[in-house]
């Protein structure tokens, strides 16, 4: 009896200092992961104040890069190959490079200016590159609109799609007439650069699909299952007739 008392008493002890042991290395778990959040957030916080010159940057493309990250982990998870991912994140990459650029160096405002000059004469030269970028890609825009209403079914979704069309044009067309400079500029650059490679992402499987039967193959065990069937059939081959089905 009092052997197994002190047994007893000796497995609660070593309970205690398990679930003492386990909360302490779960805290410091715990604590680890907050100081990379930290130091991430920090960190994009820090950078885009230094280059950018303004931490709302930082807060943006962190969370662009974070839902990047996450679509991109969705799908590899579905089985799309990293080949797909990564020829969509190159695009983005020559997207932010080309956009960062044209704004840096306010060339679509002289081009908007010069055009406004000719067509527009008789506006107010502050405000003629506005007018003339929003109505160029506005243009655009009820281009694009018109396709996808084409490809839509439903009289509904082939309005959204002009409307859609024409607003985006306009917002993009009234975005690029203004003189951003370096760092508004490239800090746009890089946010439609995530936004590219999330679009892409996107299209890419909405294009393609899943392919559930290999989807599927991933979680059955093919090989196991055939063997055992195999070795099934082998030892039925050995039995004796009439001593089992």
């Amino acid at each position: 009896m009092a052997h197994t008392d002190l047994a007893k008493a000796e497995a609660s002890a070593i309970k205690g200092e398990i679930a003492r042991v386990a909360a302490f290395v779960g805290i410091a778990i715990f604590v680890v992961l907050l100081a990379l959040i930290l130091a991430f957030v920090g960190t994009s916080l820090f950078v885009a104040e230094w280059l950018l010159g303004s931490i709302g940057w930082g807060v943006l493309h962190g969370v662009l890069l974070l839902v990047s990250i996450a679509v991109a982990c969705g799908l590899a998870a579905v089985g799309v190959s990293g080949a797909r991912i990564g020829r969509a994140f190159l695009v983005a990459v020559g997207v932010v490079v080309g956009v960062s650029l044209l704004l840096s160096l306010a060339l679509p405002n002289r081009l908007y200016t010069s055009i406004g000059a000719s067509v527009l004469p008789g506006v107010e030269p502050g405000v003629r590159p506005l007018v003339v970028g929003a109505a160029i890609w506005a243009v655009i825009g009820l281009v694009g609109g018109l396709i996808g209403a084409l490809r839509a079914s439903g009289a509904g979704v082939r309005i959204g799609a002009l409307i859609g069309g024409v607003v985006l044009g306009a917002l993009i067309g009234a975005v690029t007439a203004i003189d951003t400079g370096p760092q508004v500029g490239i800090g746009i650059g890089i946010a439609v650069g995530y936004l590219t490679w999330i679009g892409l992402m996107g299209a890419d499987i909405a294009r393609t699909g899943v392919d559930t039967d290999a989807l599927k193959a991933r979680f059955y065990p093919k090989q196991t299952i055939e063997t055992s069937k195999e070795t099934l059939a082998w030892l039925q081959s050995k039995m004796p007739p009439g001593s089992g089905s």
